[in-house]
């Protein structure tokens, strides 16, 4: 194997371990949502503003992982 190719090859694994990374943080940070989530629809809908915040978040998180992903496909 030629260095050139050794080079490339270590490029795409630290791609593949950043991407990796960043979908388990965000994974990660969706099941935190979560939990605060149920905490919070458990007081009977008092913190609706903050409801909908984690909603919105963890579908913005949703999508970066799904693009991520992709990403690790090509």
């Amino acid at each position: 194997m030629s260095e050139r190719s050794k080079d490339e090859l270590i490029d795409a694994q630290k791609q593949v371990i950043g991407i990796l990374f960043e979908v388990v943080k965000r994974l990660q940070t969706n099941n935190n949502l979560d939990d605060e989530y149920f905490q919070l629809i458990v007081k009977e809908n008092k913190n609706e503003k903050k409801i909908e915040d984690i909603i919105n978040q963890r579908k913005e998180n949703s999508k970066i992982v799904s693009r991520l992903l992709e990403q690790l496909e090509t």
